[in-house]
């Protein structure tokens, strides 16, 4: 069952949470716009169903409401930025704006982030190059909840990538791809529904595929990208997000990550600090003439999107679903699932906000 909400409404109920836990009045509404455009995309696992999460972390001390969110260390092209321990929905945004400055001055922008938290969906990040005829990059560590090939423990997190590509006539390109077989918020969904979750999304305890959409919560893990003939291509690729989202920035890596959840503590020896990101920002007319590179990439989805297709489907250009769904619920509202419309109550509750 679920209720359809405005997203006018969930807007301002949102801001007005984060402005409850002490952000800003700038930041409340930054980190409710990167929040909510997961729900817009259709993304729901990443979007208003987590603000009671971000609020448990919060109430244990482990975000930061008001960071001094700055750069200490960077080149001509790159940067290292702290997020003082912020909201992540708050520093990621802040941190890509440094790569586009970067690449406004010299053509391409990179930073590494540390100290922060979890940031919403990469492609929310990614898209803010589009504006400037850039082509924009973001990934960032998470929770250890999957294995690598052939390992019983949980080493990484769902590391996400995205790419945004600016194109003319045609709709942006924009890629936003977990480095999993499918991203935990899917499987908390799967929790809420009371069903079963496909096979190859996770292993139970003893290294076993499962259906059960608690066997993560049980001991298991989530499987890299690839399935059981290919998870070796999605570890690697995980691996790489992790390495430059947090080796490279000093934030912690690997097992060290800090749980998105409340109740399961950081690690007593981390080795970095929080939570890593890693941005990119390149200019388009650093490599060809903006408005040419457009039109190639016009005829390049175009080309694609008409391919000869297996009945009664269509070619899709990485970004369709999730514009589509933007559109519509805009239009429409946004869906809420019971148990989420019930937390947000409660936290509405806590802050004297009326949903």
């Amino acid at each position: 069952m679920t209720t359809t909400l405005p997203y006018t409404q969930l807007f301002t109920f949102t801001e007005s949470v984060f402005k409850g836990i002490g952000c800003s009045n700038e930041d409340a509404t930054l980190a409710t716009e990167t929040l909510l455009s997961a729900d817009l995309r259709g993304i729901d696992s990443h979007g208003v169903a987590r603000l009671v999460g971000y609020v448990r972390l919060w109430e244990a001390g482990r975000i930061n409401a008001t960071p001094r969110v700055g750069v200490t260390y960077e080149t001509p092209s790159t940067a290292v930025v702290d997020g003082d321990g912020g909201l992540g929905l708050v520093v990621g945004p802040k941190a890509m704006e440094v790569a586009l400055e970067k690449a406004r001055q010299v053509g391409t922008g990179w930073v590494s982030v540390k100290n922060s938290n979890h940031f919403g969906i990469a492609g929310y990040h990614a898209m803010k190059a589009l504006a400037h005829d850039m082509i924009g990059v973001a990934m960032t560590n998470a929770s250890p909840l999957v294995a690598p090939t052939y390992s019983l423990e949980r080493l990484l997190g769902t590391n996400p990538i995205a790419v945004a590509v600016p194109a003319g006539d045609q709709p942006d390109f924009v890629l936003d791809m977990a480095t999993t077989t499918a991203a935990n918020g899917k499987l908390e969904i799967a929790q809420r529904k009371n069903i079963p979750i496909p096979e190859g999304w996770a292993q139970d305890a003893a290294g076993v595929g499962s259906t059960d959409p608690n066997a993560v919560k049980n001991g298991g893990a989530l499987l890299p990208l690839g399935g059981a003939t290919g998870s070796h291509k999605g570890y690697g690729l995980g691996a790489v997000v992790d390495i430059f989202s947090a080796v490279l920035s000093g934030a912690n890596y690997g097992p060290w990550v800090p749980p998105f959840v409340a109740f399961l503590q950081p690690s007593a020896n981390p080795v970095g600090e929080g939570l890593g990101h890693f941005f990119g920002a390149m200019r388009v007319d650093a490599f060809r003439p903006a408005a040419e590179f457009k039109a190639h990439m016009d005829n390049w989805i175009t080309t694609f999107r008409n391919a000869r297709a297996t009945e009664g489907q269509q070619v899709l250009i990485p970004g369709d679903p999730e514009r589509e769904m933007s559109g519509h619920r805009l239009l429409e509202g946004i869906p809420l699932l019971e148990p989420v419309l019930r937390d947000l109550e409660t936290v509405g509750t806590k802050f004297g906000v009326k949903l």
